[in-house]
């Protein structure tokens, strides 16, 4: 970018300084060097008018036309003397002033170049052409001050929706951690505080202990599901099937109770928030099966569909719908699935008890 910013200051440096030494020799020819002289320093001012339009961007428009009186003052003086400077006025217009503006400006320097070429009997030939080459310069500055102004609004969209992106991560992950955090810790505080209890009543020691191993565990489980949460959302996320898997031998192993697994359809294309949606409530599901149905057996079935998918958690055992009061509980569920657009309901049914998840795929 910076090399075809240089190319172009090259170009223009070139085509003003020439057009300046032309001015100084045909006004030298025509009127002696004091005419030569006056020439070039009308010349110079214009040229300074419009660099302070360029560069500054102040009063532009009352500049500019007085880059363009200077210019007629110019082609009055020395005939076409003054021509580069209309053609410096029109093409800074669009990129400087308001567009109408812009249009008022190559509408007068036009008509007053033709005015006053048609009073001094210039050719028409010559007339013509420059007039219609001074529209045209117009028209073309105000296309690329357009395809410019619509550059610079894409990528301030794009920027906004990046910014948009950034903060609706933030704000997954502060919620995320918040409510794994919140279970977690909350949980541990019960154990050391009725450890502490224990321990200033005397209590026995394999109770205390036992009290004090749970925290730990509840420890490392929220740092393990802070962690899951985090490269969920990052999109490195295991997959859904391995993860319900792995979930359903974590209860196996915990309970001795069966857990089966059932999937239909593709289970790889969902979000990230939708896979985490999943797998907490499957957690959840299952945290409410131990506590509250200690003989009961579990089912959890995952149904994917082009533009859903579907989790369903029963059990043979009845219990209640519960909640931490932290976000973490179904009640918790059920907000973060309705945040993605999805559902949840969870209840008793004829067998037992059933948790169902639909989120979009």
């Amino acid at each position: 970018m910076g090399r075809w910013r240089y190319g172009v200051w090259a170009l223009a440096v070139l085509y003003l300084g020439s057009t300046l030494l032309w001015t100084v020799i045909a006004s030298a020819s025509e009127h002696g060097w004091a005419g030569a002289v006056l020439d070039g320093v009308l010349y110079v001012a214009a040229l300074a008018s419009g660099y302070a339009v360029y560069r500054w961007e102040i009063v532009g428009i009352w500049l500019l036309a007085t880059t363009v009186a200077f210019g007629l003052i110019l082609h009055l003086h020395t005939e076409f003397s003054g021509t580069s400077l209309f053609f410096l006025a029109v093409w800074l217009a669009p990129f400087r002033v308001r567009l109408w503006h812009a249009m008022v400006l190559t509408a007068v320097t036009t008509a007053g170049f033709v005015g006053t070429s048609l009073v001094m009997s210039l050719p028409q030939q010559s007339i013509f052409g420059i007039g219609f080459a001074l529209g045209w310069a117009g028209f073309l500055a105000a296309v690329l001050n357009q395809l410019v102004v619509t550059r610079n609004q894409t990528k301030a969209v794009a920027e906004a929706q990046a910014r948009t992106a950034v903060l609706g991560e933030r704000q997954r992950l502060a919620r995320e951690i918040h409510d794994i955090l919140a279970h977690s810790l909350s949980a541990q505080v019960v154990h050391l505080e009725g450890a502490r209890l224990l321990l200033e009543q005397g209590g026995d020691r394999e109770v205390i202990l036992d009290r004090v191993v749970r925290a730990g565990d509840l420890a490392r489980a929220g740092l393990a599901d802070s962690r899951r949460a985090v490269s969920a959302l990052r999109g490195d996320q295991t997959p859904l099937v391995e993860q319900l898997e792995l979930l359903a031998d974590q209860f196996r192993s915990a309970t001795g109770r069966s857990c089966e697994v059932s999937v239909t359809g593709d289970a790889g294309r969902l979000a990230p928030e939708a896979w985490l949606a999943v797998v907490r409530t499957a957690q959840e599901a299952l945290t409410n099966a131990h506590k509250h149905a200690p003989e009961a057996e579990v089912m959890m079935d995952l149904r994917c569909a082009r533009d859903w998918c579907e989790l369903e958690v029963r059990d043979t055992g009845g219990h209640t719908v519960t909640s931490t009061g932290n976000g973490y509980g179904l009640v918790g569920m059920r907000e973060r699935a309705e945040l993605i657009g999805g559902t949840l309901d969870a209840g008793p049914v004829p067998e037992g008890f059933r948790v169902r998840l639909r989120v979009p795929a």
